[in-house]
């Protein structure tokens, strides 16, 4: 190891959600921190691939977009200035004698920790994208997989393909905005939230199931229709369409990670209640971590990466408080 490297009480390992809210709680902490992100900026998911869609699953913030939700936490986790490195994807990890950790990126930079808290989400992600034939020449005009810019499908004719919350999120958005809202889904039954299926089978979005994209059909870049086939009968159906939005989800990969020794279950980490991982002095948050009875809520992780903090405070100096005290706290005092 270089012995000029600088030495950080924790090095939390993803710049997004979680990781950042865990930044912030750990300067609450005067724990020196790092923040390791492989994106070239920070925000995950969240900024990559849903900057205007409405997120409503954190308390007290009736709704706010994924941009606007990246951009506070941004500015809360540099609140005790944290060192941010962008743009590396941590793969080794090797223990010194002395009961540190020696992270190495994929690019070979290496980073001096006493502790780390993996908040990976899923690891890297890559959308699963339309296998069919010529989807490509359509790809970044009017085949999406993420929706940069809501206004870019006012007055058009949108078809969504999944049956997710992120397709029905998409649709509730863009029924005042497109001409027609149509979805399709190989499925008979929506697999998002309860309260998003209702509201969908009330509105005038048109739900299509179970069909799948067959074809497509255009000139040069801009769709003109699209093919859909009935996944029981074969029936084949053609529709107008002008644009299309593909949400099947994602290709997850925690790449060498996984190779480090962690107990998983399921493709995640498994945690106990305090986040504490099977080697000591690794700890998770967040999408990454398994757990019983876990919350898949982004306001549970807000709460995990907290906890991640503790135990590292705790892991460093037992003798320390086993949590913060915050602005909402008052002083309990026992009478007799």
């Amino acid at each position: 190891m270089e012995r000029n490297l600088e030495l950080y009480d924790v090095t939390i390992v993803g710049g997004g959600p979680v990781g950042l809210f865990a930044a912030f709680y750990s300067g609450l902490r005067e724990l020196k921190t790092k923040v390791i992100e492989s994106l070239p900026e920070l925000g995950g998911k969240v900024r990559g691939f849903f900057p205007e869609k409405i997120i409503r699953d954190i308390g007290g913030i009736p709704e706010i977009t994924g941009e606007q939700l990246i951009q506070n936490l941004e500015r809360q986790a540099k609140t005790f200035a944290p060192t941010i490195v962008l743009g590396q994807r941590i793969a080794y990890m090797e223990r010194q004698k002395d009961g540190t950790f020696l992270l190495t990126s994929t690019n070979g930079e290496q980073h001096h920790t006493r502790t780390v808290i993996l908040a990976i989400g899923h690891g890297t992600w890559e959308v699963q994208k339309l296998e069919i034939d010529g989807a490509d020449q359509y790809e970044g005009h009017t085949l999406h997989y993420k929706v940069g810019s809501l206004e870019h499908f006012r007055g058009k004719r949108v078809l969504i393909s999944g049956g997710g919350n992120t397709a029905l999120d998409w649709a509730h958005q863009l029924e005042p905005i497109a001409e027609k809202v149509t979805i399709v889904h190989r499925r008979e039954e929506f697999s998002g939230l309860e309260s998003s299926v209702t509201n969908m089978k009330r509105s005038s979005v048109e739900l299509l199931t179970p069909y799948v994209v067959k074809q497509l059909y255009g000139q040069g870049t801009l769709l003109e229709k699209v093919l859909i086939e009935h996944v029981g009968t074969g029936e084949t159906v053609e529709l107008p369409v002008d644009e299309l939005i593909v949400s099947h989800g994602f290709h997850i990969d925690l790449g060498p990670i996984k190779d480090w020794g962690l107990d998983m279950m399921e493709g995640r980490i498994v945690v106990n209640g305090k986040m504490e991982t099977n080697i000591p002095g690794i700890f998770a948050a967040g999408d990454i971590v398994y757990y019983s009875n876990k919350l898949t809520l982004i306001a549970g992780g807000f709460m995990e990466g907290p906890t991640a903090v503790n135990s590292v405070k705790m892991y460093l100096e037992p003798n320390a408080q086993p949590m913060a005290m915050v602005s909402t706290h008052h002083q309990a005092f026992v009478t007799n």
